[in-house]
């Protein structure tokens, strides 16, 4: 027993240093200690000098730097170097162009909550919410998405005009070129209160502000460019386009086979420097229109005329529409969402140097400004149109399950209604934080690139989800396209969100672990950068605190997974008031457990992994939703605590803590090395897995805060365009939901004598009157019950056309006559 008891200290002090991370001299020390007060007092003394010496042997030498560096660091650096995927430039390019924030700490198994909440509170400025509550709004009650969506296939001249009058082209153009000068906060809030009207007008105003032109010179071009081209693009009296996508390079942007050659040609009379450009370009949004183009290319020079280099790279310039050569093809046609898109041609089109963006010193830069600028875009655009689409969602569904009738009862009361809009809630409480929180980060003047890419995925992937459970709830309503269908459209246009801006797909398998594991990972980058050192002995300094310092982290990780996993996430630093400290513990469980899976995966299966899609995916899943998790919690923080958003809270968070679980447990299962499966699955989930989906009774709050007025569901729409104008059929349905909830005990009393068989008349005002001239309700009900009849009559209707109006103005065998005629 003595000798047990002296093990146990020695195992508990070494777990208590690894679970603190502390000093390896600090380990020595304890473990020491530890050993020879509980073995002497244990009666053990031959155990306890065994311990010590072999406790000395392996701290001695790791303690001695040059000796540890030469016998153990050295060997281990060579086969390192081996093993190592080599960088390519386009990777390291990437890799360098973004910056890490709170998600590094995620991956660091160890957050520091106080880090987190000292991050200032994103506001509007009272000039950005003026403008929100002035020109937004205005634009917003001037549109009519079944004019654009069907009628026109564009916007109105009218919209056009005021986008451009009010700026909104230039949000991110400094107030010293003409611009707006807004934060990336008010940037998200323009557009998800545009998108809760129409997704083509979100869209339009969305592009020009993301990644093309006016970014791009802001960031690269010469003075000349931006006194030129920004004050234009300012007023909207330029319409750029950003022309990156060709048939053979979609998301992968380093493979572009749109080519350009440095030349000399005479252009009206003088011999000048320039490039000849071949091109062909597709899904260029706002193409179709545009007055100048931005366009990425790879350059070559085989008559070395700018310098000694054939092969330039990547490189990017401004061409104006006028351009010869530069021919803009006719529209796409994304899905019924019809923002101005196309394709865009070239052959042979020569250009001098100056349309180089930066100039031409700037020639092969252009994959690290389309790195720089991208992460940018990302965070704010597709994420803020996907958050303004679920608060629509909440607004609408919400007050049409409560409003909607079956079998006498309100839709809302049906469990099988209620499970779907509590994920309505819950997703959208989850997608909100997470488009904050990435616009929060550009604020404070991050380039975000693995949350980008987070928000991206994760936005529009719960936009699909909630838009298929909207269109669920409203049934026959939801399919019936017209102007009175406010749901149709914007389940149509999600595919889109998700294929734009890197598909999905790809950025799942591809982006957000492959990029965060290295970028957050905070020796692996260390590890790899130490290799590129000239000088062998600083080279293997580098290397020796980088590969220890790595250990250390990876045992730690495995020491605070097993205990926080044993003890259920109730012990450990945390944060927040008594309500969420459990959420905060929780997410220091998982943290851990992600840094020891994403060690022990790229520790075994070394460059492998990169081709391991699935299992990258998983943990991508993983460091998203703990991303998430932090965002939400982050905002709770920022409003105050507020007790009406818990049960949103609580249901978002146990759905990630559940898909984190799924997404663990996946990995560890398909892990291919079997053995190093059955010590992760100890190690992480060491009383198996215990998360669960959220509970329906949890799923019943959330229903009941979207279906009727309350400051959780004020808050959960805000920047949702909610007038209750003429064109706004969500806003006149939420202006009438108090009404309905009034009307209810109503309608429950007006029901009791109806079936008790009171009445004659079978038409409902027909009862109505005859229930107020017995008592049944007095004259104010009689109105209340009339006026939400009638009100909810317009809201359950649905649109119907002569045929002549769904057809086609212009078949295609008109157009193949009209061509063959011309021909």
């Amino acid at each position: 027993m003595s000798v047990i008891l002296t093990l146990l200290a020695a195992l508990i002090a070494t777990g208590a240093c690894a679970y603190h991370r502390s000093s390896l001299r600090t380990w020595a020390i304890a473990t020491v200690i530890a050993t020879v007060v509980v073995g002497l007092i244990a009666g053990a003394p031959w155990t306890t000098f065994i311990l010590v010496v072999i406790e000395l042997a392996i701290a001695v030498p790791l303690l001695m730097d040059g000796f540890r560096r030469k016998q153990i660091s050295a060997p281990l650096l060579k086969i390192f170097a081996k093993v190592t995927p080599k960088l390519s430039e386009t990777e390291q390019t990437a890799l360098e162009a973004g910056t890490v924030g709170f998600e590094g700490e995620l991956f660091s198994g160890k957050p520091d909550w106080h880090e987190l909440l000292k991050q200032p509170k994103p506001e509007l400025s009272v000039e950005e919410q003026a403008y929100l509550d002035g020109p937004v709004e205005e634009l917003c009650g001037m549109i009519d998405d079944w004019q654009i969506t069907h009628e026109l296939a564009d916007l109105p001249p009218d919209v056009w005009a005021f986008i451009k009058k009010h700026k909104f082209f230039g949000m991110i153009i400094p107030k010293q070129y003409g611009g707006l000068g807004f934060s990336a906060l008010a940037h998200s809030a323009v557009l998800q209160k545009l998108a809760t009207m129409s997704a083509t007008v979100a869209s339009t105003v969305a592009v020009p502000n993301s990644l093309g032109p006016a970014e791009l010179l802001l960031h690269y071009g010469s003075d000349e460019q931006k006194n030129h081209y920004l004050p234009r693009l300012a007023i909207g009296e330029e319409i750029p386009c950003f022309a990156l996508t060709g048939p053979y390079a979609g998301s992968d942007a380093t493979s572009i086979t749109d080519f350009g050659v440095v030349c000399k040609q005479v252009v009206d009379g003088v011999e000048t420097l320039g490039m000849k450009l071949t091109f062909d370009k597709r899904y260029i949004t706002l193409a179709p229109i545009a007055t100048v183009v931005g366009l990425a290319f790879r350059l070559y020079d085989p008559e070395k005329l700018l310098g000694d280099k054939e092969d330039l790279g990547i490189t990017l310039a401004l061409l104006p529409r006028s351009t010869p050569g530069l021919e803009i093809g006719r529209r796409h046609f994304p899905l019924n969402v019809p923002f101005q898109n196309g394709p865009l041609h070239g052959k042979d089109v020569f250009v001098p140097m100056s349309v180089l963006i930066g100039g031409p010193h700037m020639a092969g830069h252009g994959w690290r400004m389309l790195v720089e600028c991208l992460s940018v875009g990302r965070a704010i655009s597709l994420p803020s149109n996907a958050t303004g689409g679920v608060r629509a969602a909440v607004a609408a569904t919400g007050a049409y399950a409560r409003m909607r009738k079956q079998f006498g009862l309100s839709i809302a009361r049906f469990e099988g209604v209620e499970e779907a809009l509590a994920r309505i809630g819950g997703l959208t409480y989850a997608t909100a934080a997470l488009s904050r929180a990435t616009a929060a980060a550009v604020d404070r003047g991050e380039k975000p690139a693995v949350p980008s890419a987070i928000a991206k995925y994760h936005a529009t992937e719960w936009g699909r989800t909630i838009a298929g459970d909207a269109l669920d709830v409203h049934g026959g309503k939801g399919v019936q396209l017209g102007p009175k269908n406010y749901a149709g459209r914007a389940w149509q246009g999600v595919p889109i969100a998700i294929t734009v801006e890197g598909a999905n797909i790809m950025t799942r398998s591809l982006m957000i672990f492959g990029q965060g594991a290295i970028r957050c990972h905070p020796y692996v980058l260390k590890e790899m950068q130490a290799l590129s050192i000239p000088d062998y002995g600083d080279r293997l300094k580098a290397f020796d605190r980088a590969l220890f310092g790595h250990i250390g982290f990876g045992i730690s990780n495995a020491v605070r997974s097993l205990t926080l996993g044993l003890t259920g996430s109730r012990i450990g630093d945390t944060a927040g008031d008594a309500y969420v400290r459990r959420y905060y513990r929780k997410l220091n469980r998982y943290s851990a457990a992600l840094a020891l899976c994403a060690d022990v995966f790229m520790g075994v299966l070394g460059g492998k992994l990169k081709f391991k899609e699935k299992l990258s995916a998983r943990l991508g899943d993983v460091l998203s939703y703990l991303y998430i998790a932090s965002a939400m919690l982050k905002r709770y923080e920022d409003t105050g605590r507020p007790e009406a958003d818990r049960p949103l809270l609580a249901w978002a968070f146990h759905e990630c803590m559940w898909r984190i679980q799924t997404a663990l447990d996946g990995a560890i299962r398909n892990f291919p090395v079997r053995p190093v499966s059955w010590l992760l699955r100890a190690l992480v989930f060491p009383w198996g897995r215990r998360e669960v989906p959220p509970s329906d009774r949890l799923g019943r709050r959330v229903a009941a805060i979207i279906t009727a007025p309350g400051e959780a569901r004020d808050r959960l729409t805000e920047w949702t365009y909610l007038t209750p104008t003429a064109n706004n059929t969500i806003g006149r349905m939420n202006a009438l939901l108090p009404d309905v909830i009034a009307a209810e005990p109503v309608e429950r009393k007006f029901g009791k004598a109806q079936k008790a068989g009171q009445f004659k008349s079978h038409d409902y005002v027909g009862q109505l009157v005859e229930a107020m001239q017995a008592g049944v309700i007095n004259t104010a009900e009689f109105e209340l019950l009339k006026r939400v009849r009638e009100g909810v009559f317009e809201f359950i209707s649905v649109d119907d056309f002569d045929p002549s109006e769904l057809r086609a103005a212009v078949t295609r065998a008109d157009l193949k006559k009209k061509l063959a005629d011309a021909a």
